[in-house]
């Protein structure tokens, strides 16, 4: 420590000399006194100790505003926190007051407290069935005070109470009769328009143009009438419609009303028409329909022609003269022209005519069967391709929505209605067209085993 300070003093001094040497030297250089040097850096000195005070003011002066501030801030919080305590104290106060005065309200409300209270959930639960019943559209207005009635946190007052009781008359009277009222509705094409609607209690309600609609409801709690997208396909749905609509008789007439009171007429729209479940068969459907088509045009055109040449064979049955535009006819030629061969040789040459009018009465009956066949195959085939994309819609987003599996499993049932729908009328129409074809051909036998007997007797 001694050797350090000692160091220190040795290295003041020498800057101390140097400093001197330094301005000695620079006082002889521009002829400016060391008097004048001294008081210069006494004044430089002055200056700067002048500042350095200036500057501890300062310093202090901010030391104390921060001090106030830090109290008045210290204050506030003192105040906040009396306040918090206050409030706390006055609501645990006005919460026991709550308390008391609930107590004494349920005392003095006695038996009336649970009568209010059922006058709250009947209004509640009234509302909802207005809001979904066909009847609200001709008597708007119904279900916002109920609603307000049911959600309130006071007593119902008298006239809310026969409110009740006047709406719900009002609904008994209304479900017993037919009306019609002009309304606003809301059309297929989702505009609303005014619309004369006649309803059947509350089951159904139409227009005159046998148009159906349901109350359907709204994000923001309201209902409105719209009408379906597509009307019942039930019989005589949209006849009955019109009919009751326009009739201004005293008697009866015929309707058609749905008793789940608007269910099952919104599910309507959600049931796939004929077109709907045909496309719905994809590829796989379009192919079988391509080979009902051109199975049963191959059919029919066979079946048509087989029974024109029975029809011929028959009529030649009944003539001698034989004709080549049948084929017992050209048999008849075949027999004509061996008639003094001998019986075997006669027997040939009319097997071999039969043979050859054979393949052309089962000509095409051979793909209308192989087209039969072929139908439930495709079908089977889409089956197995709607499974697929129904195990992989199952794996890549679970069973937990159904509507996802819809597309597989309606593909795989659709080509197999579809296939059996096309094989049933081609096996039934190669059938009766084979049949007729057999049944010439026996006829064609016959005829020829009789001329080759015929023949037989005449040569013995």
């Amino acid at each position: 420590m001694m050797m350090f300070q000692m160091l220190k003093k040795g290295l003041i001094a020498g800057a101390a000399f140097a400093a001197a040497a330094t301005t000695t030297a620079l006082a002889q250089d521009t002829g400016v006194s060391l008097e004048d040097v001294l008081r210069a850096a006494r004044q430089e000195q002055q200056r700067a100790r002048e500042a350095d005070r200036q500057r501890e003011r300062e310093f202090l002066a901010e030391r104390d505003r921060q001090a106030a501030r830090l109290a008045e801030v210290r204050a506030q919080v003192a105040a906040a926190e009396a306040e918090s305590d206050r409030l706390a104290a006055e609501f645990e106060a006005n919460d026991a007051r709550i308390n008391e005065l609930t107590t004494e309200l349920q005392a003095a409300q006695g038996e009336f407290g649970e009568l209010f209270g059922v006058a709250r959930s009947a209004a509640g639960d009234f509302a909802a069935q207005l809001a979904d019943s066909v009847i609200s559209a001709q008597f708007p207005g119904r279900v916002q005070p109920l609603q307000e009635i049911a959600q309130s946190d006071t007593l119902p007052s008298e006239e809310q109470l026969r409110f009740i009781t006047d709406v719900m008359f009002e609904q008994i009277v209304a479900q017993s009769n037919v009306a019609s009222f002009d309304a606003s509705v809301v059309d297929a094409g989702g505009e609303t328009v005014t619309r004369r609607i006649t309803r059947i209690g509350p089951f159904s309600a139409f227009d005159g143009d046998g148009n159906y609609y349901v109350m359907e409801k709204l994000q923001d709690g309201r209902s409105r009438l719209s009408q379906l997208a597509r009307n019942p396909s039930t019989a005589n749905a949209v006849a009955n419609a019109k009919a009751v609509s326009s009739y201004t008789g005293d008697g009866f007439i015929a309707g058609t009303i749905d008793p789940s009171l608007g269910q099952l007429l919104s599910l309507v729209i959600e049931t796939p028409t004929l077109e709907e479940r045909f496309h719905s068969g994809g590829i796989f459907g379009y192919f079988i329909t391509f080979i009902l088509i051109v199975g049963m045009a191959i059919g029919i055109i066979r079946l048509l022609s087989l029974m024109s040449v029975k029809a011929a064979v028959k009529s030649q049955m009944r003539r001698k003269s034989p004709s080549r535009g049948n084929p017992l006819g050209r048999i008849m030629m075949a027999y004509e022209s061996n008639r003094d061969a001998d019986t075997e040789t006669l027997a040939l040459k009319l097997d071999d005519a039969i043979l050859k009018e054979l393949p052309k009465l089962d000509a095409g009956l051979n793909l209308v069967k192989v087209l039969a066949a072929i139908a439930p195959l495709v079908g089977l085939l889409g089956t197995v391709v709607g499974m697929i994309q129904t195990f992989q819609q199952i794996t890549l987003f679970g069973t937990g929505d159904p509507q996802i599996m819809a597309g597989g499993i309606s593909l795989a049932l659709i080509t197999t209605a579809m296939g059996l729908i096309a094989a049933i009328p081609l096996l039934l129409i190669h059938a009766f067209a084979a049949g007729t074809a057999k049944s010439v051909a026996s006829i064609l036998e016959e005829q020829a085993a009789g001329m080759i007997a015929e023949h037989a007797e005449a040569r013995h």
